[in-house]
This record gives C-alpha cells, structure tokens and sequence, in this order.
C-alpha cells in the first residue's frame, strides 16, 4: 500500500507582498524537495478580538488535521494587531499539529528569525563610522510587531554606543508599507528637524521615504542617505537603487519546511534558530552599486596558495558559492560544475564555458536566484585567473580569457534583462486579465452566471485546478461545491454537502501526485462568510488576492439580484393590491442609496433627491477615487418598486466598476453595464425598462470626461456668472444589446470657482397650474442668481424655486451641485 504523502500549511497575511512573495517561494521550493504537499491558505492580518476582519480570517479556522500534517506560520506578516502573546495563542490552537513560526520567536514554538538587531547595527555602523552621519532619522514599523520592536531597539542602542543623543523628534512608526514610510517621513519633515540620513525597517518604507523626500526637494543620497531593511527585488532597480540589509527569506521557508518534516519524523528541533543578515550597499547611501563577489579581494598570500586552478579548486568553489546568494540546497555544485567547464574551456573546447554558463543563468532564475549577482562570480574568476608580476603566460592567452570574462558579463547581463523583462510581462498580463475579469465579475449577477465565468475566465488567468464551495448551514461546519475545475476544464460538482474543515469535496484537493494549492476566504466586508476557494499554485500572485475580492463581490451582488428577483415577482403579484406598500419600499431603496457622504478632493458638494407620490427611479453617486472621483446621476424610465429595483441594479454595477477601474473611460462603463442591463431585464426579467445615465470621471486640475445620455449638464462660470449647457449625446441603457457604437466620451475643464449643477428632469419638466414647465431657461436663471453663494444655498433655492413653481410634483426631483476649487 503507497503511503499517504504529507501536506503542511502556509498560513500567510497576503501572497504579493515582497516578503511574503519570497517566504512562499522558498517553502515551495522546498515541499518539492521533500516530496510533501504544500497548502498555502492567506487572509489577512490577525485582528484583535472582537475587532473586524473577522470574515477575511475564517480560512485560519478551517486548517487543521482534517487536511494537512503539520502548520507553518509566516507570524511576522500575521502579528501586527495582536503582538507575541495574541501568535502564541494562535499557534498553540492548531495542537497536537507540529507547527514552525517563521519571523517571530514564540515560547514553545519552533522559530525561525533573523538577526535584526545585527542588522540595524550594520546600518547605523555604515551611516555613522563610514559616511560621519550623525542626525540619523528613523522610520519603524508598527508597534505591536516583535521585529520591528527589536529594530526600533537595537537603533537607539546604536546611536548610544556612539555617543550620539537620541532625539525623539527623528522617530516616527509606519506600518512596513510604501504609503506608510511616505506619511511617516513627512511627519519628521514637518517636525522642522535636522538630519542627514533616514533608516528604514522595511524597504518598502525606505522607499516611500524617498519619495516624500524628493518632493520637498531633498535629494538622495546628495543631502539625505537613506537605507532599508530586507532587500526586497525592488531595492536594486529603483534610482537611486536602495542600500539594505539582506535577509535570507527563502531559506527562512526552507528551513521551515525542513523543520516541520523533522518533527513529523519525530527528531528533535531547535526551539530558535536565528539566521544572519548582510548589508547591501547601493546608491542610496552613495556607495553605488557594488558587486560584492567575495567577502574580501582574495589576499596575496591566498593568491599565491591558489597559483593554480587544481591547488585551489575547493577554496575557489566555495568563495564562488559565497559570491551568488542561492536559496539552501539549490543548485547544489554548480560551482563545480562551473570550473569544470572552465577547464575545458582551457583546454581548447571553445564555447563549452559560456554555454555552461547560459545553462546555469537558466536553472538559477528558475530557483530565485538574483542573476545579476553572477557578475560577482566573473569579477572573482577574473581576478584569480588575471596575469601576475613574472607570470609567464603568453599574451594572447591572457587576452583570450579577457574576452571570456567580457562575454560572459554580457551574456550575464542578457539573462537578467530577459528574466525581468519575462516577470514584467507576466505582470502586465496579469493585470490585463485582471482587469477584463473585474468587469465581467461585477456585472455577473447570479450563481449560475457565476460558474459559466468562472469556467471562461479561470483558464484565462492561468489556473488549471479549481474548488469553489459555499456554506450551506447557518453554523458553516458543512459546504457545498459551487463550482470545480479540473486540468482546465469545468467538472460537475458532486450533490452532496461535505464537511468545511476538508475545504473541497472529498478526493479533489490532493491526488497521487504532489501538488500545492491556495486556499483563500470567500467572504465579502468585515463580516459576511460565504465559503472557501481552493486554487492550485501556478498563476500569478496577482490573481489571487484579485480573485478573492472578485468572487465575494461577485456572490454578494448575486445574493442581492436574487433579492431583487424576488421582490420583482413578489411585486407583480401584489401589484393591485399593495401599490403604496411597494412605493414605500421603493423609496426606501432609492432613498438608502444615497451617498452618505459627499466628499471629493477639490469639490464642494451637495446634492438632494426628493421621490414623487408615484416612486420613480432617479438616481446619483459620488464615488471618490485617488486623485479625483466619479459623479453620476439618471432616471429609469416607468415608475413603482421595478424602477426602484433597476435602479439598484445600476448604483450597483457602477459602483463597483468605478472602485475597481478608478481611471476607466466613462464610456467603457456605461457599455458594460448596458450589456448586463439588457440581459437581466430583457431576458431574465421580462420587461422592457430602460434608463438615462450620465457618468462623470472628475479629475483634481478640474478635467471632468463624461458619456452617456440624460439632462444637459449646467456649468456657471465663476467669471462670467452665466450657465453654459453642456448637452449629453449618449443613448438610453438598456434598451439596445449593444451601445458600444453610439457611445463616446467628451470633456470639458472646470475653472476655479465654477459651479456644477446635474439635475433629473423632475426638475425642468415640473409644471405649474397652467400645466406649464418650470424649464431649463428659468433653472439656469435661478443658478446664475445665486452663483456666488455656497453651494447648499444653490440646492436650497432651486429646491424651493421648483416647489413654489409645483407643489406636487408627478416624477422625483434629483439635483447635485459642485463648486470647484482648484488647487493651490
């Protein structure tokens, strides 16, 4: 009988992160080594009790002995909130599991850390000893994280040791990421204090501190050194490229994994195993990029030990291995095999050193390898093989080995810019594919819609082996599978619930070969849990925090359009009897809507909607974006709880197509929503609604590019006071399969002071006694009337001047007014 092949658990905060990105890698690469099944499941940071994120984390809850052997915990990306004690507690609840805990020491816990107080003793010890910095800014990461505590600890012991006084004034937390490095710089700029270097304890915060210096016109490493901590890929390639400390992430995971097989065979393990770091130096402190081939130049007495290749074979081997940090156990002898090519090389098969070479470039990129640091392996070749004083060698030899030397550093070079060029590509592509699902996902607005985009756009995004099961008890201890694929392709999922902790049907998960798998939450918010997708490994990580987002938003608005249905037939079988009862849920619906908030950089906002006796469908959004925001405004067509309803459908699809393409093209959104407008309403309900719809991308210099068809749009110049009517030239949603054709976007610029008004045509088609219209003439005169006033008192006059023109209005009433404000 073929013994059960084991499985252990990555538990992780995130899959994209640089950090995170390489503790994956290096765990990976290591399950395949041991021949072990590798199931990485990820949500977010742990929050504290009771605190939200709750619904985000329920993956954490279903690991267990049901599905995997043994549990390695990435703590140092799960620890923010809840310090030491709250991963201890967290560790300990998977027992009598084994478990490791990567980036954190835990009593009882086997754990892998780095020396971070060595390493920021290596960065003060560079900024002070060697460049005479004495005002050295700090940057820290959060509070509660052990790693940065250490950090933040060994930085005030540094400066203490050099005699340098600790000014307060120089600190500031950030949070490990770009965002937080910047704000966290900014803040010691603000403080007015001097100082002439920053140390990081990220480098994603190092970066981000760059950048807040640069824009206050501080120049790196001209009036500023800064260093980070980590030497993540971006550090090399950023300008000026990041001097760090370099940890050994993936042998972190390896060793972890290396770990939990140990105890799984019942060995002893080390209860802390503390890994060494290095500092990296680069332009950011002023070093320049330096190739640290070996740790020294090799020393005369060591060159003339090594007068020949076979007297010091094993020491040039081992000072080569030194000089290309490699993940453990990777790429084991190529040293070796390196010289042996060399020797060949020499002894006249031309070529066979530089296609050794371009065969190992090949495998080291496949194992993470940073190829660039082969450069250091050809300095240090070169070095050891460059004539001596009274060498013999004759000339043309000498230069026949210089011309090795300078292809190999070309083909070197080659191989580097072809693997980023390859990772870039696969980014973009991604992000493509990201983007077409994005759409598709939030126009898709029931489950079996679901599954038949799944099956389309899964493949697309390079996933071949896929489980999508949701809860289907209150308690959610059982699930069902909702969707499964299988080398590629859709399989019919079995009928039957199966128990959430084996997080897919029984049998699908593993199989007789090795596999690795991602198993992420599908959950929407803080609080709703709907299930679990298990997705095997291969795809890029940006498709995997997308997809899970993706998938809650998609079955949470599938959740609703089934709510929608539902009251649609509930309202046409009670159409006679319950017409006010439904008028009130309309309004309710259109009503609740709104946006709580009104609040876009460079726009002073108000806006109003007031629903007619017979509810119709108005509706508008402000939806604020990085940079600008979207405004929107309609009217669905017919009146009573449908027009309610349609009008929830497209609040909906724009909103979530807005959020997730902040710099769509107005246009572009309003064909999509037309395509899953005219299919749900035309042929799953029945019905022939149609609806106006203006969508406004606004920008903070005052650009606004708009598309649709509804109401003109009104603008009164803050210099001439007078409206200027901006006419919509778009077509009705809804009422074609296909707008694409007829619908263009156009711009116009605000000024400073403008005044932006959008309005429903309750507004101008509003009539008096003498069944005449309140119009757009006298709107555009009651603007200009009041131009200069705030822009709630514009809401209030033209709301008091149409309801003085109509008492009772027949249709709803919808105005937003906007001034603009442009930047100072």
């Amino acid at each position: 009988m073929t013994k059960k092949r084991r499985t252990i658990a990555l538990l992780m905060d995130y899959v994209r992160g640089e950090y995170q990105s390489e503790v994956h890698f290096g765990v990976e690469r290591a399950a395949r080594a041991h021949d072990v099944n590798l199931l990485f499941a990820f949500g977010e940071t742990l929050a504290r009790p009771g605190a939200t994120g709750a619904a985000q984390n329920s993956i954490y809850q279903l690991i267990g002995r049901e599905t995997v052997d043994g549990i390695i915990v990435a703590s140092a990306t799960l620890c923010h909130h809840v310090g030491v004690e709250g991963m201890q507690r967290f560790c300990r609840s998977y027992a009598p599991l084994p478990v490791c805990s990567i980036g954190m020491a835990i009593d009882g816990i086997p754990s892998l850390v780095v020396d971070n107080a060595l390493g920021i003793e290596l960065s003060v010890a560079h900024m002070v000893d060697e460049h005479g910095r004495r005002r050295i800014a700090y940057i820290g990461g959060p509070a509660d994280n052990e790693e940065a505590a250490v950090r933040a600890a060994t930085y005030r012991r540094a400066l203490a040791a050099r005699a340098i006084p600790l000014d307060g004034r120089l600190f500031a937390f950030g949070g490990f990421s770009l965002d937080s490095g910047r704000a966290a710089m900014r803040e010691i700029l603000d403080r007015g204090v001097e100082f002439d270097a920053v140390i990081a304890a990220s480098d994603n915060m190092a970066l981000g501190a760059i950048e807040a210096l640069e824009a206050r016109g501080l120049r790196v490493p001209r009036d500023v050194l800064v260093a980070g901590f980590d030497d993540a890929a971006i550090a090399r390639f950023t300008k000026p490229s990041l001097t760090t400390i370099h940890q050994p992430i993936k042998r972190l995971g390896a060793r972890a994994v290396d770990t939990i097989v140990r105890m799984l065979d019942g060995e002893a393990v080390p209860e802390r195993s503390d890994f060494p770091v290095e500092l990296t130096r680069r332009e950011s402190c002023g070093c320049g990029d330096q190739v640290e081939a070996a740790s020294a130049p090799p020393s005369a007495a060591a060159r003339r030990e090594a007068a020949s290749l076979e007297d010091a074979r094993g020491a040039l081997a081992r000072l080569l291995e030194k000089s290309v940090p490699m993940p453990a156990g990777s790429l084991e002898g190529w040293p070796g095999a390196l010289l042996s090519a060399l020797d060949e090389e020499l002894a006249g098969n031309e070529g066979r050193f530089l296609r050794a070479l371009e065969a190992l470039l090949d495998a080291a990129d496949r194992e993470g390898a940073v190829l660039e640091h082969f450069q250091g392996a050809i300095t240090l070749l070169r070095d050891r093989f460059r004539p001596r004083p009274g060498d013999l060698r004759d000339g043309s030899a000498a230069g026949a080995l210089e011309r090795l030397w300078h292809a190999s550093r070309i083909v070197i070079g080659s191989a580097s810019v072809r693997a980023e060029g390859q990772r870039r590509l696969d980014v973009e592509l991604a992000s493509l594919y990201l983007s077409w699902s994005a759409r598709s996902f939030s126009t898709c607005l029931s489950l079996p819609v679901l599954r038949s985009m799944l099956a389309e756009e899964l493949p697309r995004m390079r996933f071949s082996r896929v489980a999508v099961s949701l809860y289907d008890d209150a308690q959610r201890t059982t699930m069902k599978p909702l969707f499964l694929m299988a080398d590629g392709r859709e399989v019919e999922p079995p009928p039957a619930s199966f128990p959430a902790r084996l997080l897919a049907p029984g049998g699908f998960l593993w199989g007789p070969e090795r596999r690795s798998a991602i198993a992420l939450p599908v959950a929407f918010g803080d609080a709703e849990k709907f299930g679990v997708a298990v997705l095997d490994g291969g795809a890029n990580e940006m498709n995997y925090d997308a997809l899970r987002l993706q998938l809650g938003s998609a079955i949470k608005a599938a959740a609703l359009h089934w709510e929608v249905v539902r009251q649609v037939e509930l309202r046409e079988r009670l159409e006679q009897e319950k017409v006010r009862q439904e008028s009130a849920v309309a309004a309710r619906i259109q009503t609740t809507l709104v946006p709580a908030q009104l609040e876009i950089d460079g726009l002073e906002l108000c806006a109003a909607m007031k629903p007619a006796a017979d509810v119709g469908g108005d509706y508008y959004d402000v939806l604020a974006t990085r940079g600008g925001g979207w405004l929107g405004i309609g009217d669905v067509a017919g009146h009573g709880l449908a027009a309610g309803i349609l009008m929830l459908m497209i609040q909906s699809m724009v909103s979530a197509l807005a959020r997730s393409e902040p710099e769509a093209s107005p246009a572009g959104i309003l064909c999509a929503v037309n395509a899953a407008m005219y299919e749900n309403v035309r042929s799953r309900l029945r019905r022939d609604e149609h609806a106006t719809l203006l969508l406004l991308r606004y920008e903070r210099d005052g650009r606004v590019t708009f598309a649709g068809a509804h109401d003109d749009i009104i603008v009164c110049s803050a210099r001439t006071r007078r409206c200027v009517c901006i006419q919509s030239t778009g077509v009705f949603i809804g009422a074609l399969p296909a707008i694409d054709a007829m619908t263009r976007d156009a711009e116009f610029v605000l000024e400073d002071g403008d005044v932006l008004v959008l309005y429903s045509d309750g507004v101008t088609e509003a009539r008096n006694a003498h069944r005449e219209q309140f119009g757009l003439e006298r709107l555009c005169a009651t603007i200009e009337a009041v131009q200069a006033a705030p822009v709630d008192a514009i809401l209030r006059r033209i709301l008091g001047e149409v309801e003085g023109w109509c008492p009772s209005p027949d249709d709803d009433i919808t105005v937003v007014v906007a001034r603009y404000h442009a930047p100072r």
